[in-house]
């Protein structure tokens, strides 16, 4: 687990540096940022997987492991804060001006920022290189304090397990358990929704609300107010369940979408509707992965015999959110080269704007309603919960006490 986090750093790290580096030969480029952007999501995820898992080997009790997730939800957004303010603030100096209409036009739509620069190609290349070098940067000061600073903290059982597991048995079991199932499928949903938001809403406050300049600073309200929020939310979820959480915090989400679109051209009110929509962010970032470690608790006490299988766990996790991020990169340029998106022009037709609208509004609403839809199947509330955990900690201590054999945990498990 270490190891794949300690060698992926740096290959992500140059990855990373070289897809915002503009190589010389016009011919291939394509191939190029193709080549390390792959290359970088796969690196990262080689990171993320087992730094996500770490959830599970940190300690064994659910109360820890959800504060531990809120914490590294907390964290995980402040990074996106970080990153949208260093990315938007660097390269924000050196923004390259838009392009002209076919009838030769620089007029943007009523209400919008005009933009009058005459900052160089070069220059904008630069300043995107120096973001990322920041960025690449801190990524490698957080990688080492991940590595120096966390200690996994094994059950006494486990490293006398008889006989491990092979993948494609731990994957057959994870891929059958009902409850982690429902709440992929939920998450896959919800996910979506709220990439297909993210991944359009610069080109909708440019073109739809007329924000030219605005939206690194819409982005950054959006982010700042879900980091804010998560720890309401994990104080909510101790006192109230994780699905009632879930079924408020990301159905909050609607009508803020509909007011964003009611109110255009309203600076203040789009403002504070980011912040409320910040709300929603956090509920989305922190629920679902709160809800994991229970699924795998749940699993443990169905299939006692079957350990090592976290990583599983968490590996489909996330390439079920990198899945809703692909789907989300398609659904939206598709829809946007049907509709006759002009790259980087001052205006857009009256085609894009309404699919703008489709992409950030109704299509994302239909898809948390079927999230939603989905979370309520999922089988594991706050009275499951409470029974899974005293049966784990009643097999923790009973096998304890009896020698901590495999095949003593497996029948104290099929006893409870």
């Amino acid at each position: 687990m270490w190891l794949r986090i300690i060698f992926s750093t740096p290959l992500a790290v140059i990855a990373y540096f070289l897809v915002w580096f503009v190589p010389d030969f016009p011919q291939g480029q394509f191939l190029w940022y193709l080549l390390f952007y792959c290359l970088f999501e796969t690196l990262v995820t080689c990171f993320h997987v087992p730094y996500s898992a770490l959830t599970m080997f940190i300690s064994t009790e659910q109360s820890e492991r959800d504060s531990a997730t809120a914490y590294r939800m907390t964290v995980e957004v402040l990074g996106s804060v970080l990153g949208t303010a260093i990315q938007g603030q660097i390269v924000g100096q050196a923004d390259t001006p838009c392009l002209q209409d076919p009838n030769g036009s620089a007029v943007a739509s009523e209400g919008a920022n005009r933009t009058h620069s005459t900052t160089s190609p070069r220059e904008t290349q630069n300043a995107y290189l120096l973001a990322a070098g920041v960025i690449a940067s801190i990524y490698v000061i957080c990688a080492v304090i991940l590595t120096l600073g966390v200690r996994e903290q094994r059950e006494p059982c486990e490293t006398q397990q008889a006989e491990p597991r092979s993948f494609f048995r731990g994957l057959r079991l994870v891929m059958s358990h009902g409850p982690y199932v429902k709440l992929i499928a939920g998450f896959l949903f919800t996910s979506l929704a709220f990439m297909l938001v993210e991944g359009n809403f610069a080109l909708f406050c440019t073109y739809t609300l007329g924000f030219r300049n605005e939206f690194q600073n819409l982005l950054l309200a959006i982010m700042l107010s879900a980091t804010f929020t998560i720890p309401l939310w994990q104080w909510f979820l101790t006192r109230f369940g994780k699905k009632t959480a879930v079924y408020i915090g990301i159905s909050s989400a609607v009508p803020f979408l509909i007011l964003m679109v009611l109110f255009e051209h309203n600076l203040i009110v789009t403002y504070v509707v980011a912040v409320a929509a910040g709300i929603s962010v956090a509920a989305a970032f922190l629920l679902p992965w709160s809800m994991l470690p229970d699924v795998i608790d749940d699993f443990h006490l169905k299939q006692p015999h079957s350990r090592g299988t976290e990583p599983i766990f968490f590996s489909f996790y996330v390439f079920f959110t990198k899945f809703a991020s692909g789907v989300s990169l398609g659904i939206s340029t598709l829809s946007l080269d049907f509709a006759g998106y002009q790259t980087r022009g001052c205006t857009q037709p009256r085609r894009v704007k309404f699919t703008l609208k489709m992409l950030v509004t109704i299509t994302p609403i239909v898809l948390i309603l079927i999230g939603l839809m989905l979370f309520k199947l999922y089988p594991i509330d706050e009275e499951k919960r409470r029974q899974n955990k005293k049966a784990l900690q009643a097999l923790r201590e009973e096998a304890s006490s009896s020698g901590c054999s495999d095949t003593d945990f497996t029948e104290l498990a099929s006893i409870l």
